[in-house]
Protein backbone atom coordinates (compact mmCIF):
# COMPACT_ATOMS: atom_id res chain seq x y z
CA UNK A 1 0.00 0.00 0.00
CA UNK A 2 1.47 3.46 -0.78
CA UNK A 3 0.80 6.64 0.85
CA UNK A 4 -1.58 7.51 -0.90
CA UNK A 5 -3.50 4.49 -0.61
CA UNK A 6 -2.66 4.58 3.78
CA UNK A 7 -3.91 8.41 3.88
CA UNK A 8 -7.40 7.30 2.20
CA UNK A 9 -7.29 4.04 4.15
CA UNK A 10 -7.14 6.16 7.23
CA UNK A 11 -9.58 8.90 6.43
CA UNK A 12 -12.20 5.87 5.18
CA UNK A 13 -11.76 3.55 8.99
CA UNK A 14 -12.14 7.40 10.43
CA UNK A 15 -15.26 7.66 9.10
CA UNK A 16 -17.04 4.10 9.09
CA UNK A 17 -16.06 4.39 13.05
CA UNK A 18 -18.36 7.20 13.34
CA UNK A 19 -20.99 5.45 12.08
CA UNK A 20 -23.78 3.71 13.89
CA UNK A 21 -23.63 0.03 13.09
CA UNK A 22 -27.60 -1.40 12.34
CA UNK A 23 -28.05 -5.47 11.74
CA UNK A 24 -26.89 -7.31 9.18
CA UNK A 25 -29.16 -8.88 6.74
CA UNK A 26 -28.83 -12.78 5.67
CA UNK A 27 -29.06 -12.70 1.84
CA UNK A 28 -32.06 -15.88 2.25
CA UNK A 29 -34.45 -13.63 3.78
CA UNK A 30 -37.67 -13.95 3.70
CA UNK A 31 -39.17 -11.22 1.67
CA UNK A 32 -43.02 -9.74 0.94
CA UNK A 33 -45.42 -12.22 0.09
CA UNK A 34 -45.35 -10.76 -3.59
CA UNK A 35 -41.43 -11.11 -3.84
CA UNK A 36 -39.32 -14.43 -4.58
CA UNK A 37 -35.69 -14.13 -3.92
CA UNK A 38 -32.85 -15.99 -6.05
CA UNK A 39 -29.68 -15.27 -4.22
CA UNK A 40 -27.66 -17.41 -6.77
CA UNK A 41 -26.94 -14.87 -9.76
CA UNK A 42 -23.24 -13.74 -9.46
CA UNK A 43 -22.71 -9.63 -10.68
CA UNK A 44 -18.84 -10.19 -11.06
CA UNK A 45 -16.30 -6.86 -10.51
CA UNK A 46 -17.28 -3.21 -11.26
CA UNK A 47 -15.33 -0.30 -12.26
CA UNK A 48 -15.17 3.33 -11.26
CA UNK A 49 -12.77 6.04 -12.01
CA UNK A 50 -13.62 7.85 -9.09
CA UNK A 51 -13.01 4.86 -6.49
CA UNK A 52 -10.35 5.53 -3.94
CA UNK A 53 -9.97 2.25 -2.05
CA UNK A 54 -10.86 -1.50 -3.11
CA UNK A 55 -11.63 -4.62 -1.07
CA UNK A 56 -11.83 -6.58 -3.81
CA UNK A 57 -14.61 -8.01 -5.87
CA UNK A 58 -18.00 -6.32 -6.42
CA UNK A 59 -20.66 -8.49 -3.75
CA UNK A 60 -22.86 -10.97 -5.90
CA UNK A 61 -26.54 -9.98 -7.27
CA UNK A 62 -30.03 -10.88 -5.61
CA UNK A 63 -32.17 -11.60 -8.01
CA UNK A 64 -35.88 -10.69 -7.23
CA UNK A 65 -39.11 -11.89 -8.64
CA UNK A 66 -42.36 -10.06 -8.10
CA UNK A 67 -46.02 -11.31 -8.58
CA UNK A 68 -48.70 -9.28 -11.00
CA UNK A 69 -51.58 -7.50 -9.53
CA UNK A 70 -55.14 -7.27 -11.38
CA UNK A 71 -56.22 -4.33 -9.03
CA UNK A 72 -57.28 -1.32 -10.91
CA UNK A 73 -54.66 1.43 -10.49
CA UNK A 74 -55.80 5.23 -8.96
CA UNK A 75 -52.83 6.13 -11.37
CA UNK A 76 -52.41 10.14 -12.73
CA UNK A 77 -52.57 11.13 -16.25
CA UNK A 78 -54.47 7.89 -17.42
CA UNK A 79 -57.73 6.35 -17.58
CA UNK A 80 -61.33 7.36 -17.95
CA UNK A 81 -62.01 11.15 -16.83
CA UNK A 82 -65.42 12.68 -15.90
CA UNK A 83 -66.43 16.19 -16.93
CA UNK A 84 -66.37 18.86 -13.78
CA UNK A 85 -66.87 22.72 -14.10
CA UNK A 86 -64.43 24.99 -12.73
CA UNK A 87 -66.21 28.41 -12.56
CA UNK A 88 -68.48 26.13 -10.13
CA UNK A 89 -68.20 25.46 -6.44
CA UNK A 90 -67.65 21.71 -6.19
CA UNK A 91 -65.04 20.15 -4.55
CA UNK A 92 -64.09 17.41 -7.67
CA UNK A 93 -63.84 14.90 -4.62
CA UNK A 94 -66.34 13.00 -6.46
CA UNK A 95 -63.78 12.10 -8.85
CA UNK A 96 -61.10 9.90 -7.32
CA UNK A 97 -64.08 8.67 -5.22
CA UNK A 98 -65.22 7.42 -8.34
CA UNK A 99 -61.72 5.83 -9.35
CA UNK A 100 -60.66 8.31 -12.09
CA UNK A 101 -57.60 10.91 -11.79
CA UNK A 102 -58.92 12.80 -14.82
CA UNK A 103 -61.53 15.59 -15.43
CA UNK A 104 -62.41 17.07 -18.32
CA UNK A 105 -62.78 21.11 -17.64
CA UNK A 106 -64.70 22.69 -20.95
CA UNK A 107 -64.93 26.49 -19.66
CA UNK A 108 -67.57 28.20 -21.61
CA UNK A 109 -66.68 31.83 -22.75
CA UNK A 110 -69.82 32.55 -24.62
CA UNK A 111 -70.82 35.98 -22.36
CA UNK A 112 -67.03 37.37 -23.80
CA UNK A 113 -67.38 36.49 -27.82
CA UNK A 114 -67.18 40.46 -28.05
CA UNK A 115 -65.52 41.64 -24.70
CA UNK A 116 -62.18 40.54 -22.38
CA UNK A 117 -62.73 37.79 -19.83
CA UNK A 118 -63.89 40.18 -16.87
CA UNK A 119 -62.09 39.82 -13.40
CA UNK A 120 -64.90 37.31 -11.59
CA UNK A 121 -64.78 35.10 -14.05
CA UNK A 122 -60.82 34.85 -14.26
CA UNK A 123 -60.86 34.34 -10.30
CA UNK A 124 -63.12 31.67 -10.60
CA UNK A 125 -61.30 30.01 -12.60
CA UNK A 126 -58.26 30.06 -10.77
CA UNK A 127 -59.65 29.29 -7.62
CA UNK A 128 -61.48 25.91 -9.31
CA UNK A 129 -58.01 25.11 -10.62
CA UNK A 130 -57.18 24.93 -6.93
CA UNK A 131 -59.86 22.63 -5.93
CA UNK A 132 -58.53 20.91 -8.49
CA UNK A 133 -55.52 20.26 -6.64
CA UNK A 134 -56.87 19.82 -3.44
CA UNK A 135 -58.70 16.95 -5.11
CA UNK A 136 -55.61 15.38 -5.85
CA UNK A 137 -56.80 15.07 -9.61
CA UNK A 138 -55.59 17.15 -12.78
CA UNK A 139 -57.47 18.18 -15.76
CA UNK A 140 -58.20 18.18 -19.70
CA UNK A 141 -58.52 21.87 -20.20
CA UNK A 142 -60.62 23.61 -22.85
CA UNK A 143 -62.14 26.76 -23.66
CA UNK A 144 -64.77 27.37 -26.05
CA UNK A 145 -67.49 29.99 -26.71
CA UNK A 146 -70.57 27.33 -27.53
CA UNK A 147 -71.71 24.06 -26.60
CA UNK A 148 -72.86 23.40 -30.07
CA UNK A 149 -75.02 22.55 -32.54
CA UNK A 150 -73.16 23.81 -35.97
CA UNK A 151 -73.72 27.06 -36.56
CA UNK A 152 -73.11 28.31 -32.86
CA UNK A 153 -71.12 31.62 -32.48
CA UNK A 154 -67.58 31.40 -31.82
CA UNK A 155 -65.27 34.43 -30.94
CA UNK A 156 -62.62 36.33 -33.70
CA UNK A 157 -59.34 35.42 -34.05
CA UNK A 158 -58.50 38.80 -32.39
CA UNK A 159 -60.74 38.23 -29.39
CA UNK A 160 -59.42 34.14 -28.78
CA UNK A 161 -55.85 35.60 -29.14
CA UNK A 162 -56.56 38.21 -26.37
CA UNK A 163 -58.52 36.09 -24.34
CA UNK A 164 -55.14 33.68 -24.53
CA UNK A 165 -52.90 36.61 -23.01
CA UNK A 166 -55.31 37.21 -20.24
CA UNK A 167 -55.46 33.37 -19.15
CA UNK A 168 -51.94 32.82 -19.95
CA UNK A 169 -50.96 33.90 -16.36
CA UNK A 170 -53.58 31.80 -14.72
CA UNK A 171 -52.27 28.77 -16.84
CA UNK A 172 -48.70 29.38 -16.15
CA UNK A 173 -49.64 29.08 -12.43
CA UNK A 174 -51.38 25.89 -12.63
CA UNK A 175 -48.77 24.13 -14.64
CA UNK A 176 -49.14 20.76 -12.22
CA UNK A 177 -52.36 20.09 -12.36
CA UNK A 178 -52.76 20.96 -16.01
CA UNK A 179 -52.53 17.18 -17.53
CA UNK A 180 -53.27 18.67 -21.64
CA UNK A 181 -55.16 21.42 -22.88
CA UNK A 182 -57.56 20.57 -25.95
CA UNK A 183 -57.19 23.52 -28.42
CA UNK A 184 -60.58 24.36 -28.56
CA UNK A 185 -61.86 27.95 -28.91
CA UNK A 186 -62.70 27.91 -32.51
CA UNK A 187 -66.12 26.47 -34.13
CA UNK A 188 -69.11 24.50 -32.76
CA UNK A 189 -67.68 22.69 -29.34
CA UNK A 190 -64.70 24.17 -29.63
CA UNK A 191 -63.74 21.58 -32.31
CA UNK A 192 -62.10 23.10 -34.97
CA UNK A 193 -64.89 23.39 -37.53
CA UNK A 194 -67.81 25.14 -38.65
CA UNK A 195 -66.43 28.77 -37.48
CA UNK A 196 -68.84 31.51 -37.54
CA UNK A 197 -65.94 34.03 -38.03
CA UNK A 198 -64.16 32.43 -40.56
CA UNK A 199 -61.56 30.56 -38.17
CA UNK A 200 -61.61 27.18 -39.90
CA UNK A 201 -58.34 27.46 -42.23
CA UNK A 202 -55.27 26.93 -42.04
CA UNK A 203 -54.07 30.36 -40.93
CA UNK A 204 -56.11 31.15 -38.20
CA UNK A 205 -55.85 27.74 -37.02
CA UNK A 206 -51.80 28.09 -37.24
CA UNK A 207 -52.36 31.55 -35.02
CA UNK A 208 -54.51 30.12 -32.59
CA UNK A 209 -52.47 27.14 -31.62
CA UNK A 210 -49.50 29.08 -31.48
CA UNK A 211 -51.14 31.23 -28.97
CA UNK A 212 -52.08 28.26 -26.92
CA UNK A 213 -48.66 27.43 -26.91
CA UNK A 214 -47.44 30.22 -26.01
CA UNK A 215 -50.42 30.46 -23.51
CA UNK A 216 -49.58 27.16 -21.95
CA UNK A 217 -46.09 26.00 -19.63
CA UNK A 218 -43.26 24.95 -21.98
CA UNK A 219 -43.66 21.66 -20.56
CA UNK A 220 -47.35 21.07 -21.40
CA UNK A 221 -49.21 19.80 -24.77
CA UNK A 222 -52.50 20.61 -26.62
CA UNK A 223 -55.10 17.98 -28.38
CA UNK A 224 -56.08 19.08 -32.15
CA UNK A 225 -59.20 17.87 -32.95
CA UNK A 226 -57.74 16.06 -36.31
CA UNK A 227 -55.24 14.44 -37.41
CA UNK A 228 -55.15 16.39 -41.59
CA UNK A 229 -55.09 19.71 -38.94
CA UNK A 230 -51.82 19.03 -37.36
CA UNK A 231 -50.47 17.78 -40.88
CA UNK A 232 -51.70 21.06 -42.12
CA UNK A 233 -49.49 22.98 -39.64
CA UNK A 234 -46.85 20.84 -39.64
CA UNK A 235 -46.23 19.18 -42.87
CA UNK A 236 -43.67 16.59 -43.81
CA UNK A 237 -45.32 13.32 -41.83
CA UNK A 238 -45.58 11.97 -38.28
CA UNK A 239 -43.31 12.91 -35.14
CA UNK A 240 -41.02 11.00 -34.98
CA UNK A 241 -38.73 9.14 -31.99
CA UNK A 242 -35.98 12.11 -32.75
CA UNK A 243 -38.62 14.90 -32.93
CA UNK A 244 -40.29 14.36 -29.80
CA UNK A 245 -40.13 15.79 -26.66
CA UNK A 246 -37.56 18.73 -27.94
CA UNK A 247 -40.05 21.39 -27.38
CA UNK A 248 -41.15 22.60 -30.84
CA UNK A 249 -44.31 23.32 -31.31
CA UNK A 250 -45.26 19.80 -33.46
CA UNK A 251 -43.81 17.99 -30.60
CA UNK A 252 -46.44 19.48 -28.27
CA UNK A 253 -49.30 18.90 -30.55
CA UNK A 254 -51.60 15.55 -29.93
CA UNK A 255 -54.86 14.43 -31.43
CA UNK A 256 -58.56 14.10 -30.05
CA UNK A 257 -61.01 12.37 -31.23
CA UNK A 258 -64.52 13.03 -29.93
CA UNK A 259 -66.53 10.57 -31.93
CA UNK A 260 -64.34 7.70 -31.56
CA UNK A 261 -65.17 4.25 -33.51
CA UNK A 262 -68.70 6.12 -34.23
CA UNK A 263 -68.15 5.53 -37.74
CA UNK A 264 -65.84 4.24 -40.81
CA UNK A 265 -63.93 7.51 -40.54
CA UNK A 266 -64.74 8.52 -36.85
CA UNK A 267 -67.81 11.10 -38.29
CA UNK A 268 -65.03 12.55 -40.31
CA UNK A 269 -61.89 12.66 -37.97
CA UNK A 270 -60.56 10.73 -40.59
CA UNK A 271 -60.02 11.92 -44.16
CA UNK A 272 -59.24 9.23 -46.89
CA UNK A 273 -57.29 7.19 -46.85
CA UNK A 274 -58.80 6.28 -43.58
CA UNK A 275 -55.69 3.94 -42.43
CA UNK A 276 -53.58 6.74 -43.49
CA UNK A 277 -54.45 8.92 -41.06
CA UNK A 278 -54.46 6.24 -38.31
CA UNK A 279 -51.45 5.59 -39.41
CA UNK A 280 -50.28 9.39 -38.29
CA UNK A 281 -51.79 9.18 -35.20
CA UNK A 282 -50.62 5.90 -34.06
CA UNK A 283 -46.71 7.14 -34.98
CA UNK A 284 -47.02 10.62 -33.68
CA UNK A 285 -48.97 9.21 -30.12
CA UNK A 286 -46.10 7.30 -29.29
CA UNK A 287 -45.39 10.74 -28.14
CA UNK A 288 -47.80 13.17 -27.73
CA UNK A 289 -51.71 12.47 -25.50
CA UNK A 290 -53.98 10.86 -27.19
CA UNK A 291 -58.00 10.57 -26.46
CA UNK A 292 -61.18 11.88 -26.22
CA UNK A 293 -64.75 10.22 -26.49
CA UNK A 294 -67.51 7.99 -27.79
CA UNK A 295 -70.52 9.46 -29.64
CA UNK A 296 -72.08 6.80 -31.31
CA UNK A 297 -72.31 3.24 -31.66
CA UNK A 298 -71.68 1.55 -34.18
CA UNK A 299 -71.42 -1.83 -33.81
CA UNK A 300 -69.14 -4.05 -34.56
CA UNK A 301 -66.40 -1.45 -35.23
CA UNK A 302 -67.48 0.34 -31.72
CA UNK A 303 -67.48 -3.32 -30.03
CA UNK A 304 -64.91 -4.83 -27.91
CA UNK A 305 -62.69 -6.25 -30.70
CA UNK A 306 -62.00 -3.35 -33.15
CA UNK A 307 -62.25 -0.62 -29.62
CA UNK A 308 -59.26 -2.64 -28.08
CA UNK A 309 -57.06 -3.32 -30.81
CA UNK A 310 -57.48 0.53 -32.29
CA UNK A 311 -56.77 1.88 -28.64
CA UNK A 312 -53.56 -0.20 -28.49
CA UNK A 313 -52.75 1.13 -31.96
CA UNK A 314 -53.45 4.51 -31.50
CA UNK A 315 -51.48 4.76 -28.17
CA UNK A 316 -55.16 5.81 -25.92
CA UNK A 317 -54.50 7.61 -22.98
CA UNK A 318 -57.37 8.78 -21.99
CA UNK A 319 -61.38 8.53 -22.75
CA UNK A 320 -64.64 10.18 -21.38
CA UNK A 321 -66.63 7.60 -18.82
CA UNK A 322 -70.04 9.41 -19.68
CA UNK A 323 -70.17 8.95 -22.96
CA UNK A 324 -71.13 7.46 -25.01
CA UNK A 325 -73.04 4.94 -22.47
CA UNK A 326 -74.53 2.60 -25.24
CA UNK A 327 -71.11 1.56 -26.62
CA UNK A 328 -69.78 1.63 -23.12
CA UNK A 329 -72.23 -0.62 -22.11
CA UNK A 330 -70.89 -2.93 -25.10
CA UNK A 331 -67.86 -2.96 -23.35
CA UNK A 332 -69.16 -4.29 -20.40
CA UNK A 333 -71.61 -7.08 -21.63
CA UNK A 334 -68.95 -7.94 -24.03
CA UNK A 335 -66.42 -8.22 -21.35
CA UNK A 336 -63.28 -5.86 -22.31
CA UNK A 337 -64.28 -2.89 -19.65
CA UNK A 338 -61.52 -4.47 -17.23
CA UNK A 339 -59.21 -4.13 -20.06
CA UNK A 340 -59.55 -0.79 -21.42
CA UNK A 341 -59.95 0.44 -17.32
CA UNK A 342 -56.80 -0.95 -17.21
CA UNK A 343 -55.24 -0.49 -20.32
CA UNK A 344 -55.52 3.09 -21.10
CA UNK A 345 -52.69 4.87 -20.58
CA UNK A 346 -49.76 3.45 -19.10
CA UNK A 347 -49.77 0.64 -16.85
CA UNK A 348 -46.39 -1.06 -15.11
CA UNK A 349 -45.46 -4.08 -14.31
CA UNK A 350 -41.98 -5.01 -12.36
CA UNK A 351 -41.30 -8.53 -13.47
CA UNK A 352 -37.84 -8.38 -12.04
CA UNK A 353 -34.97 -7.06 -10.38
CA UNK A 354 -31.27 -7.68 -9.51
CA UNK A 355 -29.45 -5.25 -6.47
CA UNK A 356 -26.13 -5.69 -4.74
CA UNK A 357 -26.26 -8.07 -1.68
CA UNK A 358 -24.61 -5.62 0.47
CA UNK A 359 -23.07 -2.33 -0.17
CA UNK A 360 -20.38 -0.52 1.68
CA UNK A 361 -20.97 2.90 2.67
CA UNK A 362 -18.80 5.03 -0.07
CA UNK A 363 -19.71 2.30 -2.27
CA UNK A 364 -21.75 0.92 -5.24
CA UNK A 365 -24.98 -0.02 -5.62
CA UNK A 366 -25.67 -2.07 -8.93
CA UNK A 367 -29.27 -2.35 -9.84
CA UNK A 368 -31.00 -3.69 -13.08
CA UNK A 369 -34.56 -4.54 -13.34
CA UNK A 370 -37.15 -5.83 -16.01
CA UNK A 371 -40.35 -3.76 -15.83
CA UNK A 372 -43.41 -4.36 -18.33
CA UNK A 373 -45.75 -2.25 -19.80
CA UNK A 374 -48.99 -3.40 -20.39
CA UNK A 375 -50.77 -0.09 -21.01
CA UNK A 376 -51.77 1.72 -24.32
CA UNK A 377 -49.25 4.02 -24.12
CA UNK A 378 -46.56 5.66 -22.20
CA UNK A 379 -46.83 8.67 -19.91
CA UNK A 380 -46.87 12.22 -21.98
CA UNK A 381 -45.32 13.85 -19.01
CA UNK A 382 -42.18 14.24 -17.72
CA UNK A 383 -42.29 12.33 -14.73
CA UNK A 384 -38.94 10.99 -13.00
CA UNK A 385 -37.90 8.05 -11.81
CA UNK A 386 -36.29 8.31 -8.34
CA UNK A 387 -34.35 5.07 -5.94
CA UNK A 388 -35.21 5.86 -2.44
CA UNK A 389 -33.10 4.51 0.58
CA UNK A 390 -34.46 4.54 3.45
CA UNK A 391 -33.79 3.65 7.40
CA UNK A 392 -36.53 5.12 9.99
CA UNK A 393 -36.78 8.40 9.68
CA UNK A 394 -33.74 9.16 7.00
CA UNK A 395 -34.12 9.08 3.44
CA UNK A 396 -32.13 9.54 0.55
CA UNK A 397 -33.41 9.51 -2.86
CA UNK A 398 -31.34 9.11 -5.99
CA UNK A 399 -32.55 10.42 -9.79
CA UNK A 400 -31.86 8.39 -12.71
CA UNK A 401 -31.62 11.33 -14.86
CA UNK A 402 -30.94 8.61 -17.81
CA UNK A 403 -33.92 7.22 -17.76
CA UNK A 404 -37.05 8.96 -19.72
CA UNK A 405 -40.13 7.54 -18.75
CA UNK A 406 -41.82 8.81 -21.14
CA UNK A 407 -40.68 6.28 -23.72
CA UNK A 408 -41.69 3.27 -21.72
CA UNK A 409 -43.99 2.49 -24.22
CA UNK A 410 -46.03 -1.18 -24.43
CA UNK A 411 -43.76 -3.66 -24.05
CA UNK A 412 -40.53 -4.86 -21.37
CA UNK A 413 -38.18 -2.40 -20.57
CA UNK A 414 -35.34 -3.01 -18.78
CA UNK A 415 -32.89 -0.66 -16.39
CA UNK A 416 -29.43 -1.35 -15.48
CA UNK A 417 -27.64 1.65 -13.28
CA UNK A 418 -25.05 2.01 -10.71
CA UNK A 419 -25.51 4.27 -7.72
CA UNK A 420 -23.09 5.72 -5.27
CA UNK A 421 -24.16 5.17 -1.73
CA UNK A 422 -22.50 8.36 0.59
CA UNK A 423 -19.56 7.21 2.80
CA UNK A 424 -21.25 8.58 6.10
CA UNK A 425 -24.68 6.32 5.44
CA UNK A 426 -25.10 4.53 9.03
CA UNK A 427 -24.54 0.72 8.89
CA UNK A 428 -27.66 -1.41 8.76
CA UNK A 429 -30.97 -2.75 7.23
CA UNK A 430 -32.42 0.28 4.26
CA UNK A 431 -35.78 -0.18 2.34
CA UNK A 432 -35.07 0.59 -1.13
CA UNK A 433 -38.01 1.96 -3.43
CA UNK A 434 -38.43 2.92 -6.44
CA UNK A 435 -40.71 5.45 -7.29
CA UNK A 436 -42.20 8.02 -10.09
CA UNK A 437 -43.62 11.14 -8.42
CA UNK A 438 -44.79 14.19 -10.33
CA UNK A 439 -42.20 16.49 -11.93
CA UNK A 440 -43.49 19.44 -10.77
CA UNK A 441 -42.34 20.91 -7.44
CA UNK A 442 -45.86 21.40 -5.90
CA UNK A 443 -47.15 17.66 -6.12
CA UNK A 444 -43.46 16.36 -5.80
CA UNK A 445 -44.43 15.31 -2.08
CA UNK A 446 -47.96 14.64 -2.65
CA UNK A 447 -48.11 10.72 -3.42
CA UNK A 448 -51.79 10.83 -4.87
CA UNK A 449 -49.39 12.41 -7.96
CA UNK A 450 -47.13 9.11 -7.59
CA UNK A 451 -47.09 6.40 -9.77
CA UNK A 452 -48.18 2.55 -8.83
CA UNK A 453 -46.83 -0.42 -10.01
CA UNK A 454 -49.15 -3.69 -10.99
CA UNK A 455 -47.42 -5.44 -8.34
CA UNK A 456 -48.84 -7.16 -5.13
CA UNK A 457 -47.84 -5.93 -1.73
CA UNK A 458 -44.67 -3.60 -2.91
CA UNK A 459 -47.19 -0.26 -2.57
CA UNK A 460 -46.81 1.94 -0.07
CA UNK A 461 -49.48 4.42 -0.31
CA UNK A 462 -48.45 6.78 2.57
CA UNK A 463 -45.41 7.27 1.07
CA UNK A 464 -46.36 7.05 -2.91
CA UNK A 465 -42.95 4.58 -3.58
CA UNK A 466 -43.03 1.15 -4.82
CA UNK A 467 -41.07 -0.82 -2.31
CA UNK A 468 -38.62 -3.50 -4.42
CA UNK A 469 -36.02 -4.75 -1.28
CA UNK A 470 -37.40 -4.24 1.68
CA UNK A 471 -33.73 -5.40 3.47
CA UNK A 472 -30.84 -3.87 1.86
CA UNK A 473 -27.91 -4.93 3.87
CA UNK A 474 -24.95 -1.55 4.25
CA UNK A 475 -22.09 -2.90 5.74
CA UNK A 476 -18.20 -1.69 6.03
CA UNK A 477 -17.53 -5.49 5.79
CA UNK A 478 -19.05 -6.01 2.45
CA UNK A 479 -16.90 -5.94 -0.54
CA UNK A 480 -15.94 -3.48 -3.74
CA UNK A 481 -14.57 0.09 -4.14
CA UNK A 482 -15.29 2.90 -1.93
CA UNK A 483 -14.98 6.49 -2.92
CA UNK A 484 -14.16 8.10 0.45
CA UNK A 485 -15.12 11.28 -0.53
CA UNK A 486 -19.02 10.51 -2.04
CA UNK A 487 -21.45 12.54 0.50
CA UNK A 488 -24.84 11.90 -1.68
CA UNK A 489 -27.00 9.30 -3.09
CA UNK A 490 -26.54 9.84 -6.83
CA UNK A 491 -26.59 7.61 -10.46
CA UNK A 492 -22.65 7.24 -11.02
CA UNK A 493 -21.73 6.46 -15.21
Amino acid sequence: MNSKQRVVAVLFLVVAASCEPGLSQDAGTELDSGVAVDAGMDAGAVADAGTQDDAGAEPSLRTLTFAESDAGLLNPERGFYDTINLIGTSTFDSTRAAGRTLALAGVRLDAFRTTPIDAPTLAALSAGLGRVRTAGIKIILRFQYNEGPIGAADASRAQVLAHLTQLQPILQANEDVIAAMQAGFIGAWGEWHSSTNGLDNTADRAAVLQGLLAALPASRMVQVRTPNFVDDLFPGGALGPTQAFTGTNAARTGHHNDCFLASNSDYGTYQSPVETWKDYVAAGGRFTPVGGETCAVFAPRSECASATAEMARLHFRFLNSEYHLGVLDSWRSGGCMKQVEDRLGYRFVLEQLSHSSAVRPGGLLQLRFTLRNDGYGAPFNARPLEVVLEQGAGKRTATLSTVDVRRWESGVQTVDVKLRVPVNLPEGNYRLSLAMPDADPVLRTRPVYSVQFANVGTWDAAAGVNVVVPQLVVSSTAGGQVDAAAMQFVEVP
